[in-house]
């Protein structure tokens, strides 16, 4: 194994672009991407090389981002509230202010898978072959998934 210093300079940038396609907040993406190599510093030892370092180091990521996640919605009652549209501010010159707000708490209600397959293809700009790793899928899973979820936020908008 590498020196954990070489993982983090070779991996970080990566891992931050994974987590920002979730959050969609440079902020956070840089505080859930500092825990998720402090926690993988501290259980090197438990990887054991069954996927990529790359898949590991995403799967804490993203395992980080939902305790966040879970403890920020257990603190407001309304995602819509006091927190800012993101969605609206990346589409605001395609989309009004209800369809981006309706469009905006949608993929917030999506189910898992669908909506981590969502964000990571659209906002995190992932391929198939690499969202359908970080899932221990195939691509085409990964594409059904996205189909899928894509196709009920058009069907909700409508």
């Amino acid at each position: 194994m590498a020196d954990f210093s070489e993982i983090y300079l070779e991996y970080f940038s990566d891992v931050y672009k994974y987590v920002l396609s979730l959050c969609m907040d440079e902020a956070l993406s840089e505080e859930i991407t500092q825990d998720t190599f402090f926690k993988a510093m501290q259980s090197i030892d438990k990887f054991n090389g069954s996927c990529t370092l790359y898949v590991w180091l995403c799967q804490i990521a993203k395992n980080a981002y939902f305790t966040h996640y879970k403890k920020k919605k257990r603190m407001i009652s309304d995602l819509g509230i006091d927190r800012p549209n993101t969605l609206y501010n990346l589409e605001s010159d395609y989309l009004d202010k209800d369809t981006a707000k309706r469009l905006h708490i949608e993929l917030h209600n999506l189910r898992e898978p669908y909506k981590e397959v969502f964000t990571l293809r659209v906002f995190g700009e992932l391929p198939f072959s690499q969202i359908g790793d970080l899932f221990a899928k195939t691509d085409s899973w990964a594409r059904l998934i996205f189909y899928r979820a894509k196709k009920h936020l058009q069907e909700v908008i409508k």
